[in-house]
């Protein structure tokens, strides 16, 4: 996957059936309305009634479509359901997520298919992507010939396969990638692109899906919508009459001149190169559910089981790694871990030691960011040879709920520095880490990115953490993992995973019990910090949320 990209939005509204030839709209003048309601009226009867539950659907850009694992705005992207490891105990890549294609001709219902698929899979971490935001940035010419309807806009050439292959590449490997937004009332990509995120399943969908070879070789299952042309081609006149403001003989005049030629030629020949062929599209229910079950069976097949037995033995009597940089242990530093550490401590007295160590913490992790010279003037008019931060931006990122504690420390000594959250929890069942939600800013990738969690004992948290953090293309020379307590098994742990993450702490204890808790430990930081009810059994929440 993730995501998320970060604040709150409706999830995204059911996207409207990709079609070729969209470039091709053009608006129409208010006297010309009248006799196109007409002819829209006369093509409903030519149709099955729409539901009603299914609300007019109008659309002139093209868009980046998804399930509501995902929320989305313009600026960040919100994970809410919870994804296992895409990775390894290691930190590395497992198996690549399953990626469907689904081809077919313009208006044969390759959408309605693939959210028919993704409701009866019912599994979160879905992708959906449309072939529609990747046309060609057009030059003048053709934008001239895309405003007089003479643009074949479905033709191979008209489609950034290089981009549509690479964008593909990187969502198998579970990163996040910007997609195109396309605007077919001007033939041109918009300014801001979208954010999508890797997931378990990608569905990418177009009428030109089968026709490069590269990406053919990315898809692991090919399925053809097949629908007859008359109904494709009634489909595309109450579309386009209806909802692009386009006449029915301009709509006819396309569709003669290169949409028919375009599915004979290119589309109808790729029927061969799929593994399914769905007649008669999203009413053929008997072939989604045959889909749906070879979906469930190869990702039942590519499902990654966490050995947390194997991660905790795995790095045994080594010695600490040169990435660790533990806080000096002055008779202050130490008095305080005494007092954060006694179960004697009221709340207030936790909170205000807790709130120094912090402050101690990050002033010590900014000591490892890149500095250069400079040179200053002073109030006396004399030259200051000083040092000045190297790089472009600093943001903060806290693994939820105790990490966002460190966040005041972090305001307190970076100014304007960003800020994003993760929330990782275990499944109870799997005793997996599972990612639920996360708000990264925008354009993290050239920031050193401080990631905050108060205790780390297995790493499994931490590790998912600095996973999404490479996967939205951050360095991980420039990802600084922060955190008050940490075990050697999870020091261990993320060391080895991520060699070149930088790892801060005040302390380190040496061992975890059975139930992966530091020992001797700091309890439940989580309930001593916010006054809240203790886990029944004392145990560190951060442990028992996050597996450390």
């Amino acid at each position: 996957m993730a995501a998320p990209p970060t604040s709150t939005e409706a999830p995204c509204a059911p996207p409207a059936p990709p079609m070729a030839g969209d470039g091709a709209d053009r608006p129409v003048a208010k006297s010309e309305a009248a006799g196109e309601d007409r002819n829209a009226e006369a093509l409903d009867q030519l149709l099955p009634p729409v539901r009603a539950r299914r609300l007019p659907r109008k659309r002139t850009t093209s868009q980046c479509k998804s399930e509501p694992p995902l929320l989305r705005t313009s600026k960040r992207t919100i994970y809410t359901a919870g994804r296992p490891p895409w990775y390894n105990e290691h930190g590395a890549q497992s198996k690549e997520a399953f990626a469907i294609g689904l081809g077919g001709g313009s208006a044969s219902g390759k959408t309605t298919v693939a959210r028919m698929i993704i409701e009866a899979l019912d599994v979160p971490w879905v992708v959906l992507l449309s072939m529609d935001s990747f046309y060609k940035v057009l030059t003048r010419q053709q934008q001239e010939q895309a405003a007089l309807n003479n643009y074949n806009f479905d033709h191979p050439d008209a489609f950034d396969f290089d981009l549509i292959v690479s964008t593909l590449q990187k969502l198998k490997q579970g990163k996040s990638v910007k997609v195109p937004v396309y605007d077919f009332t001007t033939h041109s990509r918009k300014k801001d692109w979208k954010t999508l995120y890797g997931a378990n399943v990608i569905i990418f969908e177009g009428i030109m899906a089968f026709a490069d070879k590269a990406l053919l070789e990315l898809l692991d299952m090919k399925i053809f919508v097949d629908t007859d042309s008359d109904i494709r081609l009634v489909r595309r006149l109450r579309r386009d009459i209806s909802e692009r403001g386009r006449d029915i003989a301009g709509v006819i005049k396309q569709y003669n001149k290169f949409v028919k030629p375009a599915f004979d030629q290119y589309i109808q020949p790729t029927m061969r190169l799929a593994d399914i062929v769905v007649p008669r599209g999203s009413g053929n229910t008997v072939a989604i559910d045959l889909i749906v079950q070879h979906v469930h069976s190869q990702l039942e097949e590519r499902k990654l089981r966490w050995d947390m037995a194997a991660l905790a033995s795995a790095h045994q009597c080594h010695p600490l790694p040169q990435t660790l940089s533990v806080l000096k242990s002055t008779p202050q530093v130490r008095g305080m871990h005494t007092i954060i550490r006694d179960k004697e401590t009221s709340r207030d007295e936790f909170i205000f030691y807790s709130k120094r160590l912090m402050r101690l913490l990050i002033e010590h992790a900014l000591s490892f960011l890149p500095f250069q010279d400079c040179v200053v003037q002073t109030p006396q008019g004399q030259d200051y040879a000083g040092k000045c931060y190297a790089g472009k931006q600093i943001t903060g990122v806290s693994i939820l709920r105790a990490g966002e504690t460190m966040e005041p420390a972090l305001r307190a000594v970076c100014k304007d520095v960003r800020i994003g959250t993760i929330l990782i929890q275990t499944n109870q069942l799997t005793g997996e880490p599972e990612l639920h939600y996360l708000r990264l800013p925008k354009d993290i990738s050239d920031d050193h990115v401080i990631l905050m969690d108060c205790t780390v004992s297995t790493g499994a948290a931490a590790m998912m953490a600095v996973r999404v953090l490479l996967d939205h293309d951050v360095p991980e020379d420039k990802i600084f993992l922060l955190s008050l307590l940490m075990a050697e098994m999870g020091v261990h742990s993320v060391a080895y995973a991520f060699p070149r993450v930088r790892i801060i702490t005040t302390a380190v204890d040496k061992r975890v019990n059975d139930l992966f808790r530091i020992i001797p430990g700091i309890g439940n930081f989580g309930d001593r910090y916010f006054g809240t009810d203790a886990v029944p059994d004392g145990s560190d929440e951060e442990e028992a949320a996050s597996v450390g």
